[in-house]
């Protein structure tokens, strides 16, 4: 009996290690038969990769089409040919329908040497043009030496983001002519005067440029202008309107006022009597964008209201920026050659490091301790806000890049659009570096 049981035992210990060992196994499965008759499914296909949405601008950066009839020939500066404008944009709020007004030239060397010419217009009542303020004037700008028509756009735009008074806005539009395409023009707003622009006194507020070709040495028969009385600075006067003799005398006077507190370099009286940061901005500006026209000077706005400060501003006309070659400059239309030649040379006060030489009014004010500091100072922010500003630009660009083209097909000038952009964009870079460390340096 029990041999019988320890035998039963030895096959019941034999089976569970049979059964063990076959559950332990790693042969793998055999892959399962498809009944007869069947195929083994297609893998399904990837899908299409969505379409990216197309690109949208803000209103502002889209050009508008403007067309323009007049009675007559513009053949003048100084005299308007009465016009009706009409205007269409893709935002339909800012359209016009043939208004009223009058069209004349504009601009000096632009005028006068260019096929292309650039135009103010006076609407008979105060129009708002591509959602700017209304008003009655308005300017549209050939740009046509400027081989990105982004030059003005840049220092606008720059300007805006640094706070700088009474800065122009920037619009495009494409204008036909008595009905001949004439181009793509840059639309801003003229220079003056006004609530919506430079918003000083009409009677008693002043702005004046300081500029040569408008100054008694190169207008000596206007009754608008007068040399200053330390600087000898080229100074016409724009408001108040057709200044009296009374009136210059007192522009004059206000003016020598400021100049003798920089010529004393007494740092409080010349804060007192001048926003000092809309200099430093203004200098700036000149400098970034090499601005050679700084040392005539042209084209320098300065404006004062009954009881404020001097301030530097609006800012205007750099197509002559940029490092342009001045010396075919009625034939071809170089930039951005070099970006280490200096306006303002690596000591502003006694105009070392370069083959300009500023006005004593301007260069002065780095003889002062206190000036210099604060000028390195707001160069930083400024140079944080360049990307910005050229962003801003280029997106005008970016949204009419067939206005561009057709642009660069009625009016050629022997360069390409979208090259001389990057090589504008790549200047302005590497001038801001270099810049930086120049100021730096700058002697204190």
């Amino acid at each position: 009996m029990n041999m019988l049981k320890h035998t039963a035992t030895i096959i019941a210990v034999a089976l569970s290690l049979a059964a063990s060992s076959s559950c332990g196994t790693d042969d793998p499965e055999p892959e399962p038969v498809p009944p007869q008759g069947t195929e083994t499914p297609e893998p399904e296909p990837e899908p299409e990769p969505e379409p990216e949405p197309p690109v949208t601008y803000d209103p502002e950066f889209i050009a508008g089409k403007m067309t323009i009839s007049t009675t007559g020939p513009i053949d003048s500066k100084e005299d308007y040919v009465d016009c009706t404008i009409s205007l269409t944009h893709p935002n339909s709020e800012w359209d016009l329908t043939e208004v009223t007004g009058g069209i004349r030239g504009r601009g000096n060397s632009t005028w006068l040497w260019y096929p292309k010419k650039p135009y103010r217009i006076k609407f008979d009542k105060k129009q708002p043009m591509l959602g700017l303020a209304k008003a009655k004037s308005w300017v549209l700008l050939a740009e046509y030496r400027d081989p990105t028509d982004l030059m003005n756009t840049f220092v606008f735009e720059l300007g805006q983001l640094l706070g700088m008074p009474y800065t122009n806005n920037n619009r495009y539009v494409e204008v036909t002519l008595n009905g001949k395409e004439i181009g793509l023009y840059h639309l801003t707003e003229q220079v003056q005067q006004n609530e919506s622009r430079i918003a000083v006194d009409e009677l008693e507020g002043i702005v004046m440029q300081l500029d040569r070709d408008d100054g008694p040495e190169l207008a000596p028969d206007a009754t608008d202008n007068f040399w200053s009385e330390v600087y000898r600075m080229p100074v016409c006067v724009k408001n108040p309107d057709e200044p009296t003799p009374e009136v210059l005398a007192t522009v004059k006077s206000k003016f020598g006022q400021l100049e003798t507190a920089i010529k004393q370099l007494n740092y409080a009286e010349i804060d007192r009597l001048l926003d000092l940061q809309s200099m430093i901005d203004f200098l700036i500006v000149q400098e970034l964008v090499y601005n050679v026209e700084l040392d005539a000077p042209r084209s320098m706005y300065m404006h004062k209201d009954i009881e404020g400060k001097w301030a530097m501003g609006p800012l205007w006309d750099f197509d002559g920026g940029f490092n342009f070659n001045w010396t075919n400059m009625t034939e071809s239309h170089t930039y951005f050659e070099s970006y280490k030649n200096l306006v303002m040379g690596t000591s502003p006060s006694t105009y070392t490091g370069t083959s300009y030489r500023m006005p004593g009014f301007f260069a002065d004010l780095f003889r002062i301790p206190e000036f210099v500091n604060a000028f390195k100072s707001r160069w930083k922010k400024a140079n944080a806000l360049i990307p910005a500003a050229w962003e801003r630009s280029v997106t005008f660009y970016k949204a009419n890049t067939e206005a561009w083209q057709r642009e660069q097909e009625l009016w050629p000038v022997g360069k390409d659009h979208q090259a001389e952009i990057k090589k504008m964009e790549a200047w302005i870079n590497n001038r801001a570096v270099y810049l930086g460390n120049v100021i730096a340096a700058y002697p204190d």
